[in-house]
């Protein structure tokens, strides 16, 4: 029997938190993310050095003696609910957590691998697998290229490359990435080509090891992408109630009819249940506990659906002005939609559910 999990936040998590929003609130504002999905790239990479290395996130999931923070899962999740607040480009999810899951899955002694978590974790460096966005953690992985929708691809430095034989790491110069036009502008999607045996790169894991390193990484990239909707969809929410607080028809304000009260009050349940799943799967992660995936795929299963109804209420509540674009509801949506997909659907998640759980079909 599992011991049950912390869904609290601790005081180190609530300092870090508030240390991430600040960041954010100082140097990603509205009109800077606006300014920045209008522009060749998205990426801000003085925001990206500060997160990485000023804060230490980068390397939060990376031990100490490896030149890492030594935290863990929990604090992962923290970082990534405040970036989805903010929905940020950065490269966080597929590099400090997806990537870094990978390498830690391998022999961290071994000289290529301890050099490249060194520096992932100052974030000079970013590494990201070369798989498509959707891949869930029990696909397998493409075999050879090109591949397409790779996440945040044009910011690597190393991809980690699937291959028959093992995991590989190539150079992101030794590639050509052709950039995708992705729903959302804030998470860059490009193919990746090529890929196959004839692509210069340093085999860090035989094929058995490589696949157990690659469904470890895509685990705790599904488990912590559901931090990153409940920070979204809470945004949503507090927008939302703000927006209808201060929005006046008929001489009173929009957020007085009981109509959206109701709406608002019933986003507020879902929200409350998807941090209550966000936070066991983060937890889970974290302990290594044995029901890992069981909550990983409850959470995916809940998280991308709040996040998805959380942003839809959001552009609706809004009116016109969120269907604009200079209002960043947009954009919420567009995160909370691609994000629904990353790491497998809601409905690929509901099946492993149904199975982890041993819950027979309807009949």
């Amino acid at each position: 029997m599992s011991a049950q999990p912390d869904l609290l936040y601790s005081g180190t998590e609530n300092d870090l938190r508030a240390a991430v929003r600040s960041l954010l609130t100082d140097r990603a504002d509205t009109p800077a993310l606006l300014a920045r999905v209008e522009s060749d790239d998205p990426y801000d990479t003085s925001l990206w050095d500060t997160l990485a290395a000023g804060i230490g996130a980068a390397g939060l999931l990376i031990p100490e003696k490896l030149g890492g923070q030594g935290a863990g899962h929990r604090e992962a999740a923290v970082v990534l609910e405040e970036l989805g607040r903010a929905v940020t480009p950065a490269p966080y999810l597929t590099g400090s957590v997806v990537a870094t899951e990978m390498l830690l899955a391998l022999d961290t002694q071994a000289p290529e691998v301890a050099d490249l978590l060194e520096a992932l974790a100052t974030g000079h460096r970013v590494a990201v697998p070369a798989l498509p966005l959707t891949t869930a953690p029990d696909d397998a992985p493409p075999a050879g290229g090109p591949v397409n929708a790779v996440a945040d691809a044009v910011r690597a430095d190393v991809l980690l490359v699937p291959r028959p034989d093992g995991l590989y790491a190539v150079e992101a110069a030794e590639v050509t990435l052709t950039p995708q036009t992705p729903l959302d502008l804030t998470r860059p999607l490009a193919t990746v080509a090529p890929l196959g045996e004839d692509t210069p790169g340093t085999r860090i894991a035989d094929a058995p090891t490589a696949r157990a390193a690659v469904r470890r990484g895509l685990l705790a990239g599904a488990g912590l992408l559901a931090s990153e909707q409940l920070g979204l969809a809470e945004w949503c929410l507090e927008e939302s109630v703000r927006h209808t607080r201060e929005r006046h028809q008929f001489n009173r304000p929009v957020g007085s009819f009981q109509a959206l009260k109701h709406r608002m009050a019933q986003l507020w349940v879902e929200i409350v249940n998807a941090r209550a799943a966000a936070r066991a799967a983060a937890d889970a992660l974290a302990t290594g506990s044995p029901d890992t995936p069981l909550a990983v795929a409850l959470a995916q299963a809940y998280c991308s659906q709040v996040a998805v109804h959380a942003a839809e209420e959001c552009v609706q509540l809004h009116g016109g002005i969120g269907m604009t674009w200079e209002h960043p509801a947009h954009l919420a949506l567009k995160r909370a939609k691609a994000d629904s997909l990353a790491f497998g659907t809601p409905g690929r998640h509901r099946q492993s559910l149904a199975t982890l759980a041993d819950l027979p079909a309807p009949g």
